[in-house]
């Protein structure tokens, strides 16, 4: 752990917090600790704003849904992924060992909620200031490089869609099965609660994109525009 803090110039005050945000569950419910979900929360949290804020300041031509659109795009799984192994995350994570006989350290949905873990406790630890020591070293020159070009934020572009006609969306997860290291994930997303699509995926992010995507075929079919 302490080559990760160096690779970043951080010092942790509370050195539990880092490694809490590599513990997967699958290790800490062999060894009855706890693991990194409740640090994913806040990362993700914390990540939106960090991007939110470079994205607004470095696109000043940019309109509301435009950076909406953008920073979705380098918050999600497949951004994380790359954040994560840029930094060489994986070599850091705790993990169980049927998730390390699986292949568990290269998989993607583990790293990018690793990366939002780390985020987490850095921000908890040390403050903003020093999430941007990550951000400016990781995040934004990757983000410059355009690495996750191929995304459609399907969930940005729904949203676009029920604002123009003043309607409320809300995401809920309905399923939650498999074993630690290969989760499914099942999401509703529903409209003034009128259920309009459900997506899976192995992560709760994939799951809410698919679920967005389904509802605005749903709506193309009845000739709406979006």
């Amino acid at each position: 752990m302490k080559n990760l803090e160096t690779f970043f110039k951080l010092s942790f005050n509370n050195p539990q917090l880092l490694i809490t945000a590599m513990t997967h569950s699958s290790y800490a419910n062999e060894h009855h600790t706890e693991s990194n979900e409740r640090l994913e929360f806040i990362g993700d949290a914390v990540l939106d704003l960090v991007v939110g804020r470079y994205l607004y300041e470095t696109h000043r031509n940019y309109a509301e849904g435009d950076l909406t659109k953008k920073r979705a795009k380098h918050v999600c799984e497949s951004a994380l992924v790359d954040y994560a192994k840029a930094c060489h995350l994986n070599k850091y994570l705790l993990l169980g060992h049927g998730e390390e006989k699986t292949g568990g350290r290269d998989r993607s949905a583990l790293l990018a909620d690793a990366f939002e873990a780390f985020i987490g406790a850095i921000f908890l630890d040390k403050g903003l200031d020093e999430v941007y020591k990550v951000a400016k070293k990781i995040i934004f020159p990757l983000i410059e490089e355009e690495r996750t070009s191929d995304f459609i934020d399907y969930k940005s572009h729904l949203q676009e869609l029920v604002q123009s006609d003043k309607r409320s969306l809300e995401y809920r997860v309905v399923s939650e099965t498999g074993p630690s290291h290969h989760k499914t994930f099942v999401t509703r997303v529903y409209m003034d609660e009128i259920l309009m699509g459900e997506g899976e995926g192995h992560s709760k992010k994939e799951a809410e994109q698919n679920a967005a995507k389904l509802a605005l075929k749903k709506l193309a079919k009845k000739s709406i525009k979006f």
